[in-house]
């Protein structure tokens, strides 16, 4: 197929590179330039994918301007500086794909989505998550009531590192989960509660510019609490000094269990039924089995870039992860930091309006 698309992929780190990959191997889109602060990446991603010689590799984000016939951009940079970024692609009549968070503010996320529809440009995030075959078959499972009445949902995130020094814990890690658990109820919370434990990067350790966390320093254990419209409560773990690496996700429901775990050996989508049966004043588990859920192959990145490629052409926003999609999460983010920083409090957070304490 000729490619008819023009994309530029702006930052190709551990993250960032595989952006390139996929978008090199996709046969509607033509790589016309990477762009990094460091020309060792440069040369380094040249020689991995043996770019033609008209690929343009710069440090320069302005150099994008005098590519001809620029269709989109790729993001993939640190989140302090994507709204500058984001903004300056838009209002140069990019579409733009940006790597989670959209930003670190949510009324920055919410301008850029404007700016985006003022210009008839595609804006999406790469919620990498909302494309993996396990959350898109836990999604039909959930509303197809399988799960019967639903009760509460857990989730824990851990791993020994990376540490990074730009956001805590709670920005790093818990937009995969709240991601998820969104999806899959269809709802987003109305109640938020954080706690969280600073060991490795107190306060005086380290200049804390652009960090929204603890005023203490950032958070290597953070504890969630969302609420949601109808009462539904999700618990989320998230550590990242703790050798036992969990990636699990579950909903529990009045006949049984849905459980995301990414580092089974067996299957990461499981459906356990079990419920009980009460004879006289003792409840008996009935109706135990576990199932096994087939998925659909497929790499959750190349969807992405794949559902960018569509919403450019069809000139329609993404369903799954819109900028609009990546501003709500960032809001969550925001009210989750409100009550981090206030010992635990529930934050309330009215519709699109900012975080109110109680």
């Amino acid at each position: 197929m000729t490619n008819q698309i023009k994309i530029a992929v702006i930052g190709v780190g551990r993250w960032g590179v595989h952006l390139l990959r996929n978008f090199l191997a996709h046969p509607q889109v033509n790589v016309v330039a990477v762009v990094d602060p460091h020309p060792e990446r440069l040369a380094a991603v040249k020689q991995q994918f043996n770019l033609d010689e008209n690929v343009v590799l710069t440090t320069q984000w302005e150099d994008l301007k005098k590519v001809p016939g620029l269709t989109g951009v790729a993001i993939a940079t640190p989140a302090t500086t994507h709204y500058v970024l984001i903004k300056d692609a838009l209002q140069q009549g990019y579409h733009v794909l940006a790597e989670k968070p959209l930003t670190l503010n949510p009324v920055e996320c919410r301008e850029l989505c404007h700016l985006a529809e003022q210009h008839h440009s595609i804006l999406m995030v790469d919620h990498t998550y909302l494309f993996h075959p396990a959350v898109e078959r836990g999604k039909t499972v959930v509303r197809a009531g399988k799960l019967g009445d639903l009760r509460y949902g857990y989730a824990t995130r851990t791993h020994l590192g990376p540490v990074r020094q730009d956001v805590d814990a709670l920005w790093d890690l818990a937009i995969h989960d709240i991601a998820i658990f969104n999806a899959w109820l269809g709802q987003i919370p109305v109640k938020v509660q954080a706690t969280g434990t600073v060991w490795l990067q107190g306060e005086g350790s380290r200049e804390l510019t652009h960090s929204p966390s603890l005023t203490q320093g950032l958070a290597d254990l953070v504890w969630l609490t969302l609420t949601y419209p109808d009462g539904f409560q999700a618990y989320i773990h998230l550590c990242w000094l703790n050798p036992d690496k969990q990636r699990r996700l579950a909903i529990v429901g009045s006949l049984g269990s849905l459980i995301f775990d990414e580092m089974s050996l067996l299957s990461p989508l499981t459906l356990l039924h079990g419920e009980f049966e009460q004879q006289g004043n003792q409840f008996i588990p009935v109706n135990q089995r576990q199932v096994v859920l087939e998925l659909e192959p497929g790499e959750p990145l190349q969807k992405v870039c794949s559902s960018f490629v569509v919403s450019i052409l069809n000139n329609t926003p993404s369903e799954v992860s819109s900028g609009w999609v990546g501003t709500e999460l960032v809001e969550i983010l925001a009210g989750l930091t409100v009550s981090l920083g206030q010992g635990g409090k529930p934050v309330f957070l009215n519709d699109r309006q900012g975080a109110k304490v109680i």
